[in-house]
């Protein structure tokens, strides 16, 4: 039996666990889920502008509307100052129109003075004598005298020595008031003239205005919420895509590329993240070949070794030994085959070729020197490069004797094998040049792919990842190795070279 949570907290754990169970329910797919990741974040960037734009016109239209409400007080303030230097001049220097002399009656130039007051839209005028309301316009546009704070206001003056603005506030609306205390000579009575301007009518016009304001405003950041959803839909489509293509991409298809349409950040985002795609599956792809192929190639010598160990005779010496050589051979090749992958593994790594100043006609005698030792050949230099750059001696070196010993291999004893360093333009060329049978036209670019080896002509020798090496160098340098077109299919020898950018051209690359 279960009971319902009673208190408040037992109620949100209990959501909070439904809430949890929900999510990483089966039912709920991970499409559905990654979706309300996606729109919680384009809610975000929306509510986010939405609330920006909101605040800004709110304290914009504040702003601008406590300034008029301001303005509008100064106005009344001044409208009312006016009036009271208009009847103070009236009660010191005015007469009475009907007998032309000065005034001898408080209540006569109120009179007067009510008289020739015009009120405006909004303005009330009344008199008060001796405590009471005697003086009212014949049509009133405000009838203060109706409002008892006013009236109040008013009888106070009475006692009161100078003219005061006031601010007289009642439950419906609040009024803009000046009370100036009246006497004349010869007349015991006291009286007051009262002007007011009801505040909130004045106002009125300008809550209407903002009222206005106020509704288009909300109407424009409606406006702007939908194209902002629109906007950040669009812009977040690329990250919905990318999340899309990372989910469809597997160990063995690397292949899915995002649709890129646009120059903003985010598209560039998607621009970068397909270049990276682009390496990985050239790096992956050359991996898998790699792997391929090496299985296959260290596949034989183990093969003919347990060949050899399986029909060896344990009792005949000379099986023996020749069972051994044969192996021992093998092996020393599978080394090779496992330095030069080694090698080849290295080959993507930054520090692959570490560039330093390099004296290219010297590196040119120390190689010639350590070629000699490759087999019985008539070594030459053609030419010598008089020249100081950037390079990795240890690696070219590797590549350069690679070239030697290829030429070597495919030349007859004897013949002549030719070293050479030039410039030309803003590159250094490496040479090695043999008078071997050449390299046929069809062979003369698949040479250089991994366990690729000539055909005819060139026999069948060697790992098949020596020029591979040689480029792979040459591309660490940022630059290339290739077989000298000229030479090719001519059948009388072939020049390989690797040539690489001077390092002031390289500097000026890296400037553009």
């Amino acid at each position: 039996m279960t009971t319902a949570p009673t208190t408040e907290a037992e109620r949100t754990a209990a959501g909070a666990s439904a809430t949890a169970d929900a999510e990483s329910s089966p039912g709920r797919s991970p499409l559905r889920r990654r979706a309300a990741r996606l729109v919680t974040v384009r809610v975000r960037i929306l509510a986010a502008v939405v609330a920006l734009a909101a605040l800004g016109m709110t304290v914009a239209g504040t702003a601008a509307f406590l300034l008029q409400r301001e303005r509008l007080d100064q106005g009344i303030d001044a409208s009312l100052e006016r009036t009271t230097a208009e009847f103070r001049t009236l009660a010191t220097q005015g007469v009475d129109p009907s007998t032309g002399a000065p005034f001898t009656s408080v209540e006569r130039l109120l009179q007067i003075g009510i008289q020739r007051t015009v009120t405006a839209q909004n303005e009330g005028i009344f008199a008060v004598v001796d405590g009471a309301v005697e003086l009212v316009p014949a049509f009133p546009t405000v009838r203060l005298e109706t409002v008892p704070e006013v009236v109040a206001v008013a009888v106070e003056a009475q006692d009161a020595a100078a003219v005061r603005l006031r601010t007289v506030s009642t439950p419906d609306t609040s009024y803009r008031t000046v009370a100036i205390p009246v006497t004349v000579v010869g007349d015991p009575l006291t009286g007051v003239l009262v002007l007011g301007v009801d505040r909130e009518a004045e106002h009125s016009e300008l809550v209407r205005t903002y009222g206005t304001y106020t509704v288009v405003g909300a109407g424009s950041l409606v406006v702007l919420g939908i194209v902002g959803w629109l906007v950040a839909g669009r812009l977040l489509a690329p990250l919905r895509a990318l999340g899309d293509t990372a989910r469809r991409i597997t160990d063995t298809d690397l292949s899915q590329r995002i649709a890129v349409s646009g120059d903003d950040d985010v598209s560039e985002l998607a621009r970068t993240v397909n270049s990276m795609l682009d390496r990985l599956e050239a790096a992956f792809g050359s991996q898998r070949r790699l792997l391929d192929d090496a299985g296959h190639e260290l596949r034989t010598p183990v093969t003919i070794v347990r060949g050899h160990l399986e029909l060896m005779d344990p009792d005949d010496p000379d099986d023996v030994r020749a069972a051994q050589k044969v192996a021992v051979d093998e092996l020393d090749r599978m080394h090779l085959l496992v330095d030069d992958l080694v090698t080849l593994a290295t080959v993507d790594r930054p520090d692959f070729v570490r560039p330093e100043p390099v004296d290219v006609g010297r590196l040119t005698d120390d190689v010639l020197d350590k070629a000699r030792t490759l087999g019985d050949r008539v070594w030459r230099v053609d030419a010598r490069a008089e020249v100081e750059t950037l390079l990795d001696p240890r690696r070219v070196t590797q590549a350069w004797l690679q070239l030697a010993a290829n030429a070597v291999r495919y030349s007859p004893p004897g013949s002549t094998v030719r070293l050479a360093s030039r410039v030309r333009g803003l590159q250094v060329l490496l040479t090695v040049e043999d008078e071997g049978n050449g390299v046929a036209a069809d062979d003369a670019e698949r040479i250089f792919e991994r366990f690729a080896r000539a055909g005819a002509g060139r026999g069948d020798e060697g790992s098949g990842l020596g020029l591979p090496i040689v480029r792979a160098v040459a591309a660490g340098h940022d630059g290339r190795a290739y077989l000298d077109p000229s030479t090719v299919g001519t059948g009388s020898g072939s020049r390989f070279v690797i040539e690489i950018p001077l390092a002031d051209a390289r500097a000026d690359e890296g400037e553009q």
